[in-house]
């Protein structure tokens, strides 16, 4: 409710004027007032407080006498004897004092703060409200704080971007910014040989780096460089990813998520994978501080064509010299004629694509059941289950391959054509029309070379077929020229609370996407969604600045029941300096006893664990018995999916249903 004089009381009727003449109210600073639907008394008075002179025109707690429909029906001596009752001397020596108390309180607040005081005690006098002095006091305070308040926001604000700026970002990588840099950009659709000239040049090298956007294309690249002969030996190779290191002592080489760069090693060569992630909307900050802070004498950066003018700028804004090389598919991808309509349409060597583990279950169980063997891809699968399902593809144990858009991205298998059950995908909030870069991308796994003359694509329906149709004719949009993605460091958020004063996660990322200097917007603050919501739960907990920044970014999903149980347990055992050891199962059969969902969620733990562990062993030390365990949960996962396919087609003898012969014979025109 107001307490601006917003209002005017109404008249007092001629009787209750009389009554206030009769009790001589006004002599004693009182009125009787008619006012927002209520029959109430005002008390005036002055309270004088370190040469300060304060009037005041205030409700007491029992000044609201009645309802004016109540008060109407009350006679003049029940009216009189409700005012004598609510006026004696005691009551207005009680809102006198109260009074006192808050001016007193009130001027001390402020003048602390460097304000007048009379800013906020003038409305005292000035008041047309029926509210009970306490709530006006309470407003009057409240109006203080939030001064405060803005005031120190304004300071911290302020500060905050003094500290940080973002224009000077890519200074912060001493190493990469002080070496003189080349960039190769290496940039053409699915199957045009980019990785493969990339990883060529990097196996060649003195030493290198290959920055990965997935787990199971570190581990693959990892391989390949292992099996690399460049110079008549093997090269000594390490494996980093969040969640695992394999390191060989000595290694001269690293194959590497994109997200454990190691900015601080000179070294020869780099190779950024995927290069056009830049433009993704939670991991892009990630690219930006990969080409930024790539501490290689030459970078590659591999990817599709859309990221060519980012890449250009970013050169440019980094003064390091650009090589582009278009490189174009090596074999062609045509749409086929006509949708598949019927699953008996579908044939060795197609790769049947869903959006969700549902979905892909479902269009694995409809296809066993007319006797094909299938091999299954999705997110929710560990690497190395996803591996090991796309090699029995690969070898021929499987005749199709159903998954999710995880096949889009890595496992280069011999796919002979793409069969699209959907063009509708979940995006978080609402299903929506896949782009035409993941159509594209998804299509452009067809038609492996070296394997197949040509890839296809298909839509399973009409519909999909269509639509399919008109998003592979469908330009893609070039990713943006600025606005590139910078994630709050560590560094920075000590940074800001340094200046600020704030140790609450929520309040230091906020000030580090609203109050950073972005002088030209070239590299933009970003957060996550997840690391948002996970920072408010966290700021209840009793944990350091760096404690809570990291338990924010833990790679589990927080919409799985059970892995957000698990991670909540791990965040109240670091907040209470709990010890988190991992034991083995205490039934050899336990994983025997679980569903495929439940062994797929136990894996993710336990890779969460291990990712945990690597950033704070004191509390989370059973890191070797975290990726023992995410293996053991990962061979039951594929074997379960093996057991499932396998009953299936005994189910309905064995028989293939499918067309065409081997994956490596093709399917030539």
């Amino acid at each position: 409710m107001s307490i601006l004089p917003n209002d005017t009381p109404a008249d007092i009727p001629e009787d209750d004027a009389a009554l206030e003449r009769t009790l001589d109210l006004a002599a004693r600073g009182i009125e009787l007032v008619k006012l927002e639907g209520r029959v109430f008394l005002r008390f005036s008075g002055v309270v004088r407080y370190e040469g300060l002179h304060v009037p005041y025109r205030l409700v007491p707690s029992r000044g609201v006498l009645a309802k004016p429909s109540k008060w109407r029906k009350l006679d003049a001596a029940g009216r009189r004897a409700l005012i004598e009752e609510r006026t004696g001397d005691a009551d207005l020596a009680r809102l006198h004092q109260d009074a006192e108390e808050f001016v007193r309180d009130l001027a001390g607040d402020a003048d602390d703060a460097g304000y007048d005081p009379m800013l906020f005690l003038d409305v005292l006098d000035e008041l047309q409200t029926s509210e009970p002095a306490e709530y006006v006091f309470q407003r009057i305070s409240q109006r203080l704080t939030h001064a405060i308040e803005r005031d120190a926001e304004e300071r911290h604000a302020a500060r905050t971007k003094e500290s940080i700026n973002l224009a000077e970002y890519p200074r912060s990588f001493d190493v990469a910014s002080r070496m003189g840099r080349k960039f190769i950009a290496l940039l053409g659709p699915t199957n045009s040989g980019k990785t493969h000239r990339a990883m060529e040049a990097l196996a060649k090298a003195p030493s290198g780096v290959y920055l990965a956007p997935l787990r199971l294309l570190a581990l693959e690249n990892y391989e390949r460089l292992q099996a690399a002969r460049p110079h008549g030996e093997a090269i000594k190779v390490s494996l980093i990813t969040g969640e695992e290191r394999r390191l060989v002592e000595g290694a001269t080489h690293v194959a590497s998520t994109v997200e454990m760069l190691d900015s601080k090693t000179p070294i020869d060569v780099a190779v950024i994978d995927e290069i056009q992630m830049l433009a993704d909307r939670d991991r892009g900050a990630a690219w930006t501080a990969a080409v930024c802070g790539a501490p290689a004498a030459v970078v590659y950066l591999v990817g599709a064509p859309e990221a060519r003018r980012a890449i250009e700028a970013l050169a440019e804004r980094l003064d390091v010299p650009l090589e582009v090389h278009v490189l174009k598919r090596m074999g062609p991808l045509e749409m086929e004629p006509m949708a598949v309509r019927k699953l008996s349409n579908l044939r060795r060597g197609d790769a049947v694509i869903a959006f969700s583990r549902r979905e892909v279950l479902k269009w694995r169980d409809m296809i066993t059941d007319k006797g094909l063997s299938v091999a299954t891809v999705y997110g929710n699968l560990s690497p190395e289950v996803r591996r090991a399902q796309a090699e029995r593809f690969r070898d021929g144990q499987a005749d199709i391959v159903v998954g999710t858009d995880a096949l889009a991205m890595g496992l280069n298998m011999p796919i002979a054509r793409i069969v699209m059950t959907t063009t509708v995908k979940y995006n978080g909030v609402e299903e929506e029309e896949i782009s035409a870069a993941l159509a594209k991308q998804i299509a452009g796994r067809a038609g492996r070379y070296g394997v197949h003359d040509e890839g296809f694509v298909v839509g399973y329906d009409d519909e999909t077929h269509q639509v399919m149709r008109s998003l592979m004719k469908e330009k893609i949009p070039a990713v943006a020229t600025s606005g590139f993605a910078v994630a709050p460091s560590l560094e920075q958020l000590h940074r800001i609370s340094a200046v600020t004063g704030e140790t609450s996660l929520v309040k230091l990322l906020k000030r580090f996407v609203h109050n950073i200097d972005v002088p030209d917007g070239f590299f933009y603050p970003r957060i996550t969604e997840d690391q948002n919501e996970r920072a408010e739960w966290l700021d209840t907990l009793p944990l350091s600045v760096a404690d809570k920044f990291m338990l924010s970014l833990v790679p589990i999903s927080s919409r799985v029941p059970a892995l957000q149980k698990a991670w909540e347990h791990w965040c109240l055992s670091l907040a209470k300096k709990i010890v988190v050891k991992l034991h083995g199962h205490s039934n050899p059969q336990q994983l025997f006893y679980m569903n495929l969902q439940e062994v797929e969620d136990q894996c993710r733990v336990y890779s969460a664990y291990a990712w945990l562990g690597y950033r704070a062993p004191d509390y989370f030390p059973s890191i070797a018995l975290a990726q023992e365990l995410a293996r053991e949960a990962s061979e039951r996962v594929d074997a379960l999916l093996q057991q499932q396919n396998a009953a299936a087609r005994q189910r309905h003898g064995g028989k293939s249903g499918g067309k065409g012969g081997k994956h490596h014979e093709g399917r030539r025109r």
